[in-house]
């Protein structure tokens, strides 16, 4: 391809979504440049601080916790209060436990702490999320949440390479930094972006927020908690790559530096790939691309049973992540359509949690199959349950309800969100 033809397709990307869009995804982007914290906290409890490895898991597990509290927490707030405010209280939330932390010695408060920073930083996730909705029009959806999602894994790359470096240095500098980039980011929130969340036309013509969507209206959606179902699924065969994957390799007699040479594929994958495969993928039907992610996604790990060398386990790698970019943004265009306008938080939420929750069960499940079973079986598990999403995707949305908008006066900015079909 000329280089004429790549600014062409770059220009194609990134034209017609707003200047609001811009700026979330930069808050984005700093955000998880800063995120050095996760990436050396089992490092720097085990060898900073000499506690021992299940400590170390404890205080991982609880940072999960907190995000799991947070995910529907944060959903209402975003709802509520609105946009804005989320991010700001989240992100600040975030930057002051963060620092917080790194003065922590004591073992019950380093593990409490653990608990709110994991809390502050999940509750933005939701308000994100309902806000690149309410922003971008819904044509432009999926290309929006595929860049937010190519910010994510950029920042995460460069983190992480970066989190090795400050720690041979200081921890107590990686825990300073991550807070000072999230106060950051709620600058950036507190400067650029304004409230977005959408606003109801009454009968008389005047406006106000419609805050009847709740959580219990939530639940009693049926199709759209089967997504959260499928969504946690989907996440649960995606956490392997992180729990599982380290275990059956270091069981294999594999080195950490094996498996970080294997799982580094992910993220070169993901940033190289994202933005095309996103052009090709746009305007296609999101059930088969789902139906087809999820098979990808299973059995991609399910190939790993045969992985004997370094260079297999990369290509198996090579196969989930195609699969996960796929999924992801098509997953994410999918619960905005299935949410109504006024309870966009709510239901971002509830999907950020089958994630949350995935994290908690994910490293529980591989641990007790590859103790009791082997990794086979753990892979095994991973294509039958990629097949059940794709079976489930492919059922639910045989009658998918088409998109429809409300008035542009009624939306944000002059932009025009679906409102979901009866």
């Amino acid at each position: 391809m000329s280089v004429a033809a790549l600014r062409r397709a770059a220009r194609q990307t990134v034209s017609g979504l707003p200047r609001e869009f811009w700026w979330l995804w930069t808050s984005t982007l700093v955000n998880r440049l800063g995120g050095f914290v996760a990436t050396f906290m089992a490092l720097y409890l085990t060898v900073n601080e000499g506690y021992s490895a299940s400590y170390a898991g404890l205080v991982a597990s609880l940072h999960g916790l907190g995000g799991v509290v947070s995910s529907l927490g944060g959903g209402v707030m975003a709802d509520r209060l609105g946009r804005r405010p989320t991010l700001l209280i989240a992100q600040s939330a975030t930057a002051a436990s963060v620092a917080l932390l790194g003065f922590m010695r004591d073992p019950v408060a380093i593990a409490a702490v653990a608990f709110l920073v994991g809390m502050a930083s999940n509750a933005s996730r939701p308000a994100v999320q309902a806000m690149m909705a309410d922003i971008v029009r819904p044509e432009d959806r999926v290309r929006a949440f595929s860049l937010n999602y190519w910010a994510i894994n950029l920042g995460f790359a460069v983190s992480s390479m970066g989190a090795g470096f400050i720690a041979e240095v200081s921890y107590l500098a990686g825990f300073l930094i991550e807070a000072a980039m999230t106060a950051v980011c709620a600058i950036v929130v507190f400067v650029k972006l304004p409230e977005s969340r959408p606003v109801r036309v009454g009968e008389q013509g005047s406006q106000g927020p419609k805050d009847e969507v709740s959580l219990g209206t939530v639940l009693r959606d049926g199709r759209f908690m089967a997504v959260v179902g499928l969504s946690f699924l989907v996440a649960v065969v995606f956490q392997q790559g992180s729990v599982g994957l380290p275990v059956a390799m270091g069981s294999a007699g594999f080195s950490p530096a094996d498996y970080g040479m294997a799982i580094a594929v992910n993220g070169v994958l993901i940033v190289a790939l994202q933005i095309p495969v996103t052009r090709f993928i746009e305007h296609r039907d999101p059930r088969r691309l789902l139906v087809i992610s999820s098979l990808i996604a299973g059995y991609g790990f399910g190939l790993t049973a045969f992985a004997g060398s370094v260079g297999v386990f990369a290509l198996t790698v090579c196969v989930w992540t195609l699969a996960e970019i796929v999924n992801a943004p098509t997953q994410t265009g999918l619960v905005v359509r299935l949410s109504p306008v006024h309870g966009r938080g709510r239901y971002q939420g509830m999907y950020t949690l089958s994630w949350s929750v995935a994290a908690l069960v994910a490293p529980l499940m591989s641990g007790l199959v590859i103790d009791r079973f082997g990794a086979e079986w753990l892979w095994g598990m991973c294509a039958l349950v990629g097949t059940a999403a794709a079976l489930g995707y492919g059922l639910l949305m045989r009658r998918l309800p088409a998109e429809r908008t409300v008035p542009p006066s009624a939306a944000p900015n002059g932009s025009e969100p679906e409102v979901r079909a009866a």
